[in-house]
């Protein structure tokens, strides 16, 4: 078939993963995800775990970082930015593959409060 390419298993996990995030949200955006989609994304992803760092006032732009447990790596992961006028400004993985970065920012503040979540599974 044309444009049909090969994942690797990291992308393929990265793909189980948001595949039932993008489930469990698209019945209504405004439920929380139900925890039998946690234990559905656990039972396809060996080692599945979500760790996190909890909400956190620090100044603009300085940088959370969470990792996952010895062992493990980040398959995915996301941020909040949390204060008036709060904007995440980025989420991505660390350089080694073994956690989660998040930087915020507000206007009208000289800090912000950010909360970082890594999806981990075994490396």
């Amino acid at each position: 078939m044309r444009g049909l390419k090969t994942l690797g298993a990291g992308a393929l996990a990265v793909a189980l993963v948001s595949g039932v995030g993008w489930a469990a949200q698209a019945s209504d955006s405004r439920a929380p995800a139900k925890p039998e989609a946690a234990r559905a994304a656990a039972a396809m992803v060996d080692g599945y775990q979500v760790v996190k760092l909890p909400n956190a006032n620090v100044p603009n732009f300085q940088r959370r970082t969470v990792y996952c447990p010895a062992g493990k790596v980040a398959v995915g992961g996301g941020a909040e930015a949390q204060g008036n006028d709060a904007i995440l400004v980025g989420s991505f993985p660390t350089d080694d593959g073994h956690g989660w970065i998040a930087l915020g920012r507000q206007n009208a503040y000289s800090s912000v409060g950010i909360s970082v979540y890594a999806i981990c599974a075994n490396g």
